[in-house]
């Protein structure tokens, strides 16, 4: 990796935490200043603009939390077992470092829903990558005859993540976690009523 690189790879890594807590419109140029250490000239040299920045630390921030997951859902063997990772987690999402600022999918999808059209589309990529990857689990379940046959791999997608996203979006609001706790208690009761 040459020296611009891993400046590059820097700024992203300092400035993901803070995109993802204060949104882009909330995120100034001091406050990527005050996350680096850099200057605004280091860092507009590496980096056309801060839409540039946003998005690559958007990606980021979903790969971390991609491979935080990837890893507990890999660590199963069973599909059932993998779906149960998702409340487990998300359960525990103010512990999770990658997830401290809450969920970088939701956060974005909220933020730059009609403000932000390239965020928008980063946003609908990872949710829909997201949502693909829960009905490979699903299926895979059924053809395995781990879950029920009549099961469909997409409307379980999305009741797990609109469980997880409304979860955690309530929580946040109220700075209370119990919203989250009874979502991920009611997510995983329908997750082992999946099992054949």
């Amino acid at each position: 990796m040459s020296k611009a690189e891993k400046t590059r790879q820097y700024i992203i890594e300092k400035t993901a935490p803070v995109f993802n807590a204060k949104g882009y419109a909330g995120t100034s140029l001091s406050d990527l200043e005050k996350a680096t250490g850099l200057t605004k000239g280091s860092i507009y040299g590496n980096f056309g603009n801060k839409d540039e920045i946003a998005i690559a630390a958007f990606r980021y921030n979903v790969a971390q939390v991609g491979a935080f997951l990837k890893d507990k859902i890999q660590s199963e063997t069973n599909a059932v077992n993998k779906l149960l990772v998702f409340p487990d987690v998300y359960r525990n999402y103010f512990k999770i470092p990658c997830l401290h600022g809450g969920c970088p999918i939701f956060n974005t999808s909220t933020e730059a829903d009609d403000t932000h059209p390239e965020l928008r589309v980063e946003a609908r990529l990872a949710i829909n990558n997201w949502r693909q990857s829960i009905e490979r689990i699903v299926q895979a379940g059924i053809e395995n005859k781990e879950i029920k046959k009549n099961t469909q791999p997409k409307e379980i997608a999305v009741i797990i993540i609109s469980l997880i996203e409304g979860g955690v979006m309530m929580s946040k609001a109220s700075d209370n976690k119990s919203a989250i706790n009874i979502a991920m208690d009611f997510l995983e009761q329908k997750i082992h009523e999946l099992r054949t």
